[in-house]
């Protein structure tokens, strides 16, 4: 494999807290050197003079589809879309068809990633089978199978003793347990989140409540089991305050928030544009302001697209009838920027949240420019302007709400294992 050298890059390295001016030399899949004025010698030469080199993204939240909903999205694209963000390793929830909640499903992922995705893809096995939040799964043959972690993201386990042994098994076999923490008693048909802006369009309410509640039930829990309970896409204010409270009390809960829960606030959906409807609902300025507080002060660990690929015609229907969720791979990088340009975050702890963080959750390589690690590298310039058009994009689906949008900072290449896997001017590089 030949040898690569960036050159001149401000270097964001969060895992040995480097931020300075110079050059990275990959080789061999590996970062073979990080200093000043590296040897060009047999060296690939790319001048990244006024841009940001970092470890690649991890995004441990999306959904690919595959098996058996490939019209949305399959893992070739998938994998695509996400290095065409910096992603250079994802996981992917378990609400397939079939679920992901058998050995079987999870090595078709495995083996369907290894020869489709030029981005590492981790399956997160099904927590319960079926998703049905009733039966356990065999999570000692799914982590066996290469299960990384454990989810019925898209449903709720509300039967809490179901929980409870879930979580309780999941000690077993060291992993942790996904939640999407929604009352769906406390929920009801809600659409969007309850509030003025509900009252305003005449939709169906989805309260704070619903999500603050099950937080609640699932933090105790992991109190009691000492299990290990991520907490995905958190969106209300109450929700963070309890993570907070729980993580000073030694409990072992972590967390992430997406890219739409800190910019956009329910008034997006004013609209009615469906690409505005999420599974947790877009909420009031108070809990972007308390989502974007905990990503500071590391209440929440990282953040993660919930990637959620719908057909056109899917969501070309009735908000109340349309599907939750949205693409957001190649659009993370420059809606995550924004914290950077407030003052919120600097360059390096906003790497950290996009990388590093979601690398140590999953355990998997990544997350570091140490010498010897893993030559997963993202090339950023956190100035480009541009126009983001799904159309021309990598994912089979177009739901985005900033389509159309201008955004401000754009990954120009991503290297996986050392190989140039994108980059802006010749697209996906693959295979």
């Amino acid at each position: 494999m030949s040898r690569i050298l960036l050159r001149g890059g401000r270097v964001l390295d969060p895992a040995t807290n480097t931020d300075k001016v110079c050059d990275l030399l990959m080789e061999d899949g590996l970062v073979l050197e990080v200093g000043q004025k590296l040897s060009a010698e047999d060296a690939v030469v790319r001048d990244v003079s006024g841009l940001w080199v970092a470890p690649g993204f991890c995004d441990m939240h999306v959904h690919f589809r595959e098996p058996g909903l490939e019209y949305k999205e399959d893992i070739a694209s998938g994998g695509r879309a996400a290095v065409a963000g910096g992603f250079t390793s994802v996981a992917c929830m378990a609400n397939t068809e079939p679920v992901n909640d058998d050995p079987a499903v999870t090595d078709f992922i495995i083996d369907r990633a290894r020869a489709d995705s030029p981005a590492r893809v981790y399956p997160i096995a099904a927590a319960t089978k079926g998703l049905q939040g009733q039966v356990m799964t065999e999570m000692s043959a799914l982590v066996e199978a290469g299960a990384v972690a454990f989810s019925d993201d898209g449903s709720t386990i509300m039967d809490g003793g179901v929980m409870r042994n879930v979580l309780e098994y999941s000690c077993l076999v060291k992993k942790p347990v996904i939640v999407h923490a929604e009352d769906c008693c406390i929920r009801g048909k809600g659409v969007v989140n309850e509030g003025p802006v509900s009252t305003r369009l005449g939709l169906p309410g989805n309260p704070t409540a619903a999500e603050d509640v099950l937080v609640a039930r699932d933090i105790a829990l992991a109190k009691v089991t000492g299990a290990h309970v991520h907490i995905a896409h958190v969106s209300s204010a109450g929700a963070v305050e309890q993570i907070r409270d729980a993580r000073a009390r030694g409990v072992h809960v972590t967390a992430e928030v997406t890219p739409h829960h800190i910019e956009l606030t329910d008034e997006a959906t004013l609209g009615y544009d469906t690409n505005t409807k999420m599974a947790p609902p877009l909420r009031s300025q108070a809990d972007v302001d308390a989502c974007q507080a905990g990503l500071v002060d590391g209440t929440i660990d990282c953040i993660a697209t919930d990637h959620a690929p719908h057909a056109v015609h899917e969501k070309d229907t009735d908000f109340i009838e349309a599907p939750c969720g949205i693409i957001g791979l190649e659009t993370a990088l420059p809606v995550c920027l924004g914290m950077v340009r407030s003052g919120a975050l600097s360059p390096l702890e906003m790497m950290r949240r996009m990388s590093t963080e979601g690398v140590k959750l999953l355990n998997c390589p990544g997350g570091s420019l140490e010498v010897g690690a893993v030559a997963d590298v993202v090339v950023i310039d956190p100035d480009l302007t541009w126009t983001y058009d799904p159309m021309k994009g990598y994912s089979k689906s177009r739901n985005s709400p900033w389509s159309g949008k201008p955004l401000t900072g754009r990954v120009l290449a991503t290297y996986v294992g050392g190989k140039l896997v994108f980059d802006v001017n010749e697209g996906v590089l693959f295979p």
